[in-house]
C-alpha cells in the first residue's frame, strides 16, 4: 500500500469502535518512531503501552455446514462477463473482503500472511463469521519466492498454497498478488526510518543503487518519487535492465523483469498443482504487480504513454505466462499507474489504461483508492459526508464500462490511530457506500437508477497479528517494531487479538459486517445498505426512507436495512444470494420482495432443485455461523427481463402482515414508476 499524504504514525491503541478490543502482552520493546511531523507541522500523538509476540490464534471448532445444492466448484468459480463477475451458474458476483495481508511485507513469519496453516483457517474463519467477506487478496513476496536468481524456493510456495487452502476451505475466494512497495527492503538501510519490499536481495545488489536517502521526505511514500535508489531501481525494472549478477558457478546475466516473469509463472503453475481442481476454482485470478509507477520518466515520456509503452506490454507478457502456468481460465487483475485517480490535484497523473481500448474478460480492472485529503489532516478538516466518495468511484465504474471488464477495488480504507484517525468511521462509510452505489444516499430514492454496478473491494487490511509483531526493521535487532501494522508507521488492520487469542473486530462491526448482494440471478440494477454505524455516539444515517413511502418507513423503523433491485436473465434457477450481517437473524430479519412477504425466514430447502420457499436463508458456505439470504424467482415468474425487488431489514421493529403488505405496494409501485422498467 501506498498513501503519499500518509501521517507519521506514533503508537498504537487497543480497540477502536463498538465490540473491538485488542489486548496488549507484556515484555516486548516498542519500535514506533516517535515523529509525528506532517507537511512541517509538529503532531504530539500518544504511544499506547508495549505489546509481545502473538499467542497462537483461537480457533471454532464446531462443525460447518453442508453445502447446498447450487454451492461447490461451480458456485466458486469466477469469470468475467462484460462489466460484470459471474459465477459457474451465470449469476452476477460480487467480491467482498480484505487484504490478506501486510504481514507478507514483514521478515518475522518468512514473507507469509501467517504464522502457521492453523492461524490462517482460524483468521479465515474470523472473517468469514465477523464480517461476511468472500474473498481475499493474499499477498506474496517476490524476495521469497527466489531468494537467489534463477532458484524458486519450493518450500515457501508449499507453505503458500497451505494457507491459501485454508483460506478456500473457510468458503473465500481467492486472488494471490505478487506485492511491492518501494521496491525492496533491501534498498532501506538498518537505521532508515522507512522500509520496502518486493524484489529479492540479489536483484538489488547487482543494481549497485545508490545509497538510500528521501532528503527532507517526512512521510514514506514520497519516496516512491523522491527517493533516488527507488526511482532508479523501479525505472530499471520497467525497462528489463539486465544486470551481472554473481552466482556460485560466475557472473550471469540476468534481464530483472524476465526474472519477475519467470518466477511469476513458476509460482503460479506450483500453486495449481498442488491445489485440487475444486480448489483451484475458488481462485479467481492473479493481480501481477502493486501500484505501479515508473520510477523515472524518459526524455518526452508521460504518465500515459509509460502505461501504454511499458506498463501494458508487461501485463501481455504476465498474461502469456499465466496461460503457460496453466491459469488460461482466470483473469490478470491489471493495476493503472497508480497516481490516476489521487484526489489531491497536485499528485494525480494522467493514467487509467486510457490506450489499451476494450481489455475484455481475460484482464480485470483493478485499482486502490485512499483518501489523501482526509489522510493528510491538512486538505480535509472534518469528516467524510453523505456521497463523499461516489465522484471517485464512479470515475472507476467508467472506466470498468470503457474497457469492457469488471472492475475491483482492491485496497482502501484509513488509520485507525493518529493524527486523523478520527475521520475513519465516516471515510469508511462513505467509501462502502460509494462501492454500493454511485447515487449519494440522500438522493437514491429518487435516482435508484443511476446506481451502477456494484463494486468488488478488498480492504486494507486483515492482519491478526495487529499490534503484536515482532519485526526487526531492515534487519536490526535495535529496531523492534510491534505496533499497529509494524510497517512505516501504519495502523489499518480491521481486526486483532485478544488477550485470549480470539480475532476481534477495531471498527465498528455494523460498518464492516455488511449485507452485500454476493451472487444475483440477473443483473443488479439498484443497491443501497444503510448500516447505521456509528461516529462515537452519533448514528450515521445517510439514506432514509422518504416521506412518501411511510409504510416501508414504519417497517425498517431505526434498524438496519437494504434494499436491492435486479433483472432477471432467465439463465439460471441457483438463487440469488445476500450475506446476512449479525443481527439479521432467521427469527426477526423481514423481507419485502415481490416474491412475497416474510418475517421470520425458514431454512433453505429444495426438491429437484426447486425451492420450497421463494424467501429463506442458510449458513454460508465454509462457515459456522454466518448467514445468507437466498431468494428463488419461481421459474414461471421469471422469463428474461422479469423486474425483481427485495428490501431487507434487521428486526428492529415486528411488522404485521398487514404492514408487510402496505409496504409491498409502495416498493412495488416505487419500482415501477423509477425508470427501470416493467416487470414482464
Amino acid at each position: 500500500m501506498a498513501k503519499i499524504w500518509s501521517e507519521s504514525r506514533s503508537g498504537h491503541d487497543a480497540g477502536h469502535g463498538a465490540g473491538q478490543g485488542t489486548a496488549a502482552r507484556p515484555g516486548a520493546v516498542s519500535g514506533a518512531r516517535r515523529r509525528g511531523v506532517l507537511l512541517g507541522a509538529a503532531l504530539v500523538l500518544l504511544a499506547a503501552g508495549a505489546v509481545g509476540g502473538p499467542p497462537a490464534v483461537a480457533a471454532d471448532s464446531a462443525a460447518v455446514a453442508a453445502p447446498l445444492w447450487f454451492d461447490g466448484a461451480t458456485a466458486d468459480q469466477v469469470s468475467v462477463t462484460g462489466t460484470r463477475f459471474a459465477d459457474g451458474h451465470g449469476r452476477e458476483v460480487v467480491l467482498r473482503g480484505f487484504n490478506v495481508s501486510g504481514e507478507t511485507k514483514l521478515e518475522e513469519y518468512g514473507g507469509l500472511p501467517f504464522a502457521s496453516t492453523a492461524d490462517a483457517r482460524a483468521s479465515a474463519a474470523a472473517l468469514r463469521s465477523l464480517t461476511g467477506g468472500n474473498a481475499v487478496r493474499f499477498l506474496l513476496s517476490w524476495a521469497y519466492a527466489e531468494p537467489e536468481p534463477g532458484q524458486v524456493d519450493t518450500a515457501y510456495l508449499d507453505r503458500a498454497a497451505d494457507q491459501i487452502k485454508a483460506l478456500l476451505d473457510a468458503g473465500l475466494r481467492v486472488f494471490p498478488d505478487f506485492h511491492q512497495d518501494l521496491h525492496s527492503r533491501y534498498l532501506f538501510h538498518k537505521d532508515s526510518w522507512y522500509t520496502g519490499d518486493g524484489a529479492p536481495r540479489w536483484a538489488v545488489e547487482a543494481g549497485g543503487y545508490p545509497v538510500e536517502n528521501c532528503g527532507v521526505c517526512l512521510l514514506w511514500g514520497q519516496n516512491i518519487t523522491q527517493n533516488q535508489a527507488v526511482k532508479n531501481a523501479t525505472r530499471d525494472f520497467w525497462n528489463n535492465r539486465v544486470l551481472a549478477v554473481p552466482t556460485a558457478s560466475g557472473t550471469r546475466s540476468v534481464p530483472v523483469q524476465d526474472a519477475f516473469l519467470d518466477t511469476a509463472q513458476k509460482t503460479m503453475a506450483h500453486l495449481a498443482a498442488k491445489l485440487t481442481p475444486a480448489e483451484f476454482a475458488g481462485v479467481v485470478g492473479f493481480d501481477p504487480y502493486n501500484e505501479p509507477y515508473a520510477g523515472e520518466y524518459a526524455s518526452g515520456q508521460t504518465s500515459r504513454t509509460w502505461e501504454r509503452d511499458r506498463l501494458w506490454p508487461f501485463y501481455e507478457k504476465f498474461r502469456a505466462r499465466m496461460d503457460a502456468a496453466g491459469w488460461r481460465d482466470k483473469p490478470v487483475f491489471v493495476e493503472p499507474n497508480m497516481f490516476w485517480n489521487a484526489n489531491l490535484d497536485f499528485a494525480r497523473q494522467e493514467g487509467g489504461l486510457l490506450d489499451a481500448g476494450a481489455i475484455g474478460s481475460r484482464y480485470v480492472f483493478n485499482t486502490h483508492f485512499y483518501d489523501q485529503k482526509a489522510i493528510s489532516g491538512v486538505f480535509m478538516w472534518g469528516k467524510a459526508n453523505d456521497g463523499q466518495y461516489t465522484t471517485d468511484f464512479g470515475t472507476v465504474r467508467d472506466r470498468s464500462r470503457a474497457l469492457n471488464t469488471a472492475a475491483i477495488i482492491s485496497e482502501f480504507g484509513h488509520p485507525l490511530t493518529g493524527y486523523t484517525s478520527d475521520k475513519a468511521p465516516t471515510v469508511n462509510k462513505a467509501m462502502y457506500q460509494a462501492l454500493d452505489s454511485r447515487v449519494p444516499g440522500a438522493s437514491w430514492w429518487t435516482a435508484p437508477t443511476g446506481s451502477g454496478p456494484v463494486l468488488s473491494s478488498t480492504q486494507w487490511q486483515w492482519d491478526i497479528y495487529s499490534g503484536r509483531h515482532r519485526e526487526a526493521m531492515n534487519g536490526n535487532p535495535n529496531k523492534i517494531l510491534t505496533e499497529g501494522d509494524a510497517w512505516n508507521d501504519e495502523d489499518l488492520s480491521a481486526v486483532a487479538l485478544d488477550s485470549s487469542g480470539r480475532a476481534v473486530l477495531r471498527q465498528d462491526a455494523r460498518l464492516l459486517d455488511r449485507l452485500y448482494p454476493g451472487a444475483v440471478a440477473g443483473r443488479t440494477l439498484a443497491f443501497s445498505y444503510e448500516d447505521r454505524s456509528r461516529d462515537g455516539n452519533t448514528v450515521l444515517t445517510w439514506n432514509r426512507i422518504p416521506d412518501s413511502m411511510p409504510s416501508t418507513a414504519r417497517l425498517v423503523g431505526s434498524g438496519r436495512y437494504g434494499m436491492l433491485v435486479w433483472r432477471s436473465e432467465g439463465a439460471t434457477r441457483a438463487p440469488t444470494q445476500l450475506h446476512l450481517p449479525a443481527g439479521f437473524t432467521a427469527a426477526a430479519t423481514t423481507v419485502v420482495s415481490d416474491l412475497g412477504t416474510v418475517t421470520g425466514l425458514p431454512e433453505y430447502t429444495a426438491r429437484d432443485r426447486i425451492a420450497d420457499h421463494p424467501i429463506a436463508s442458510a449458513v454460508e458456505t465454509g462457515t459456522t455461523d454466518a448467514r445468507r439470504l437466498l431468494l428463488s424467482a419461481p421459474a414461471a415468474a421469471d422469463t428474461a427481463g422479469t423486474l425483481h425487488y427485495a428490501l431487507v431489514a434487521d428486526g428492529s421493529t415486528a411488522p404485521s402482515a398487514e404492514l408487510r403488505a402496505a409496504a409491498q405496494r409502495e416498493l412495488a409501485a416505487w419500482a415501477a414508476g423509477a425508470g427501470f422498467g416493467q416487470a414482464s
